[in-house]
């Protein structure tokens, strides 16, 4: 059983420029950005759900990936490494805090879990700087990534001709800073300190450890799959959280809390399609 994704999550990825990285592995990202058939965001979603199946269970991948996405930025290659084994590591760190301790240990037995956190602390000694590419969320899209990325970004295509529906934002690494900036301003200056708070700067200072001229994509991923295309079509999450933060910063309360209800009550209603599944 690989806990690193379940079938309905979103993703939050950073595309680096192939200059980002060292030597030895901006040849090998370079030799793989130019190999056909590569792997697509299906593909490790596919993957991810036999790696459900596997018996007995393993938290982890026991290898690393060596696959990436690959997209162009004005023509510079940039690449989101997989990172699989990594993110399985640190979901494992986090799973389980919304089950009983009975279901936790029937689905992953204490002992595997135990080695798994060995693994993972053996392997930071050696890597102390290892940090993802992609951060994802299962049955929802948490509400400070809108804060990244603009209603003007959107993309949305429904699947047509057998391929998959499409909703994702893309974004300039510089911008998405920048919102970020101004909008964990906002928040400081008109909520105080508390968990909106808490996880800006958390995102923040993730997105500070990647190339200036990077890529952030928002993907709603496998929740295409499970939400309606009426709802998806009329999803505009970001423009809701853009507009909470611009009445937060004109001191009107009470359109911010209009603006932001429409935001929680939307991703309410999507995680509880997640409890009834």
């Amino acid at each position: 059983m690989c806990i690193r994704d379940s079938p309905y999550p979103a993703y939050l990825r950073v595309y680096e420029p192939l200059a980002a990285f060292p030597r030895e592995e901006r040849a090998h990202w370079e030799r793989y950005a130019a190999r056909p058939g590569r792997p697509t965001c299906q593909d490790e979603l596919r993957r991810s759900l036999a790696d459900l199946l596997a018996t007995p269970p393993s938290p982890v991948p026991v290898h690393e990936s060596g696959d990436a996405f690959v997209t162009e930025v004005d023509g510079v290659v940039c690449v989101c490494p997989w990172r699989t084994r990594l993110r399985g590591w640190q979901a494992l760190r986090d799973f389980g805090t919304d089950l009983p301790p009975t279901v936790l240990d029937a689905v992953l037995p204490p002992v595997v879990r135990e080695e798994a956190a060995r693994d993972y602390e053996r392997w930071l000694v050696r890597h102390p700087d290892a940090r993802p590419w992609i951060r994802s969320a299962t049955w929802h899209v948490p509400g400070h990534w809108f804060v990244l990325v603009a209603d003007e970004e959107r993309e949305w295509r429904p699947g047509t001709g057998g391929g998959p529906p499409v909703l994702r934002y893309r974004t300039r690494m510089v911008d998405a800073r920048r919102r970020l900036a101004r909008g964990l301003r906002t928040v400081r200056e008109s909520v105080g300190e508390g968990p909106v708070t808490e996880a800006l700067v958390g995102v923040g200072r993730w997105l500070e450890e990647f190339h200036p001229r990077s890529l952030v994509e928002l993907d709603y991923g496998g929740l295409v799959h499970a939400l309606p295309a009426g709802d998806l079509a009329e999803d505009h999450s970001a423009a809701d959280a853009a507009e909470a933060l611009a009445a937060l910063r004109d001191g009107d309360g009470e359109a911010a809390g209009e603006a932001y209800e429409r935001l929680v009550d939307r991703w309410r209603a999507v995680r509880q399609r997640g409890l009834a599944s």
